[in-house]
């Protein structure tokens, strides 16, 4: 039986971290710093990601996404990749900062790969150094989307969180991005998590702000999405190319929401922003069954939240220092 949550909502969409790790340092994120990684034995092993994964898939999920960190800076992806593909993963994607890309797009794709969405915070080489921090990083992003879509794991989508003051004057140049480069562009509202302490409502570049902006470079016109989708699409007005703005802050999507969480270290998280982790690892590594997993996946999903809270009086940025043990 599919999982359903107790407001109905089926869980079919599985995001699977693979690594905390990142090789870029981007000025907003914590895994920028080494800091704050974890240890090498608190991350699972492969075969522990994949029997969580075979779990899941068993109950329902159709989709899956692998992310991180950097998915692709960890040795024997492709071959995860591959795994997924086996266990009949319909829609099976990555999310990556593209700066791997240009030399694995063909062996992921080979891997049994769909689709690839590229995170990407600027178009303009200087400025996308100063927030990545990597000197060489604009052209390898580049050169990695070209080999993704070279390789049929098109369209791309290039993911930009846009930050007020830092980042929102890109929203006209990465309207040319999508439109010469064939890709589709989706901004983010930028979201408290907890890999961040500078959130604030201040900072974020509202939905109808984005659209405003991008209507001075060239007009849009909204087109239908399917019900459970992040993000409202567009296309501009002459047919060629394709924007969309995932906006969890201003126009949330949490009553569609069909998804759940796997980190890297074995927690289950049934929202984005939810103050609780749920402790699989801890019940791999004392023996627990396929069935016991199961059992305590689903109590887990029972407890996945009606919505979140971003920018309502009195929020507060998630801090997960709570941890449900399962046993």
């Amino acid at each position: 039986m599919p999982l359903t949550d107790k407001f109905g909502r089926p869980i079919t969409d599985l995001r699977i971290s693979v690594t905390d790790r990142c090789n870029f340092r981007c000025v907003y994120c914590r895994s920028a710093d080494p800091e704050n990684h974890m240890a090498g034995h608190e991350l699972l092993r492969w075969d522990e990601l994949e029997r969580l994964a075979r779990i899941l898939i068993s109950q329902g999920i159709r989709k899956v996404r692998v992310t991180g960190g950097e998915p692709l800076v960890r040795e024997g992806v492709e071959d995860f990749i591959a795994a997924l593909k086996k266990m009949g993963v319909a829609d099976l994607s990555i999310t990556t900062n593209g700066h791997l890309l240009a030399d694995l797009a063909q062996p992921l794709k080979d891997a049994g790969l769909r689709r690839v969405t590229v995170s990407m915070d600027a178009v303009d080489p200087e400025r996308f150094a100063r927030i990545t921090r990597v000197s060489n990083g604009y052209k390898n992003v580049l050169a990695g989307i070209r080999a993704a879509n070279a390789a049929g794991l098109a369209p791309v989508k290039v993911n930009c969180v846009l930050l007020r003051g830092f980042n929102d004057d890109q929203i006209p140049a990465f309207g040319r991005f999508a439109r010469h480069e064939g890709v589709i562009v989706r901004f983010i509202e930028f979201m408290p998590l907890e890999e961040d302490r500078v959130w604030s409502p201040e900072i974020v570049v509202p939905l109808r702000e984005i659209l405003q902006r991008m209507a001075e470079f060239k007009p849009l016109l909204e087109i239908p999405r399917e019900p459970s989708e992040t993000a409202r699409r567009f296309i501009f007005e002459d047919g060629m190319g394709e924007i969309g703005i995932i906006a969890p802050v201003s126009d949330a999507f949490c009553g569609q929401c069909s998804r759940v969480r796997v980190t890297s270290d074995g927690k289950i998280r049934t929202c984005l922003f939810s103050v609780w982790d749920h402790d699989l690892a801890g019940m791999i590594h004392r023996g627990a069954s396929d069935d016991d997993l199961v059992k305590f996946i689903v109590g887990v999903i029972q407890k996945k939240e009606p919505r979140h809270h971003i920018g309502e009086p009195g929020f507060v940025p998630p801090s997960r220092t709570m941890v449900h043990i399962g046993g």
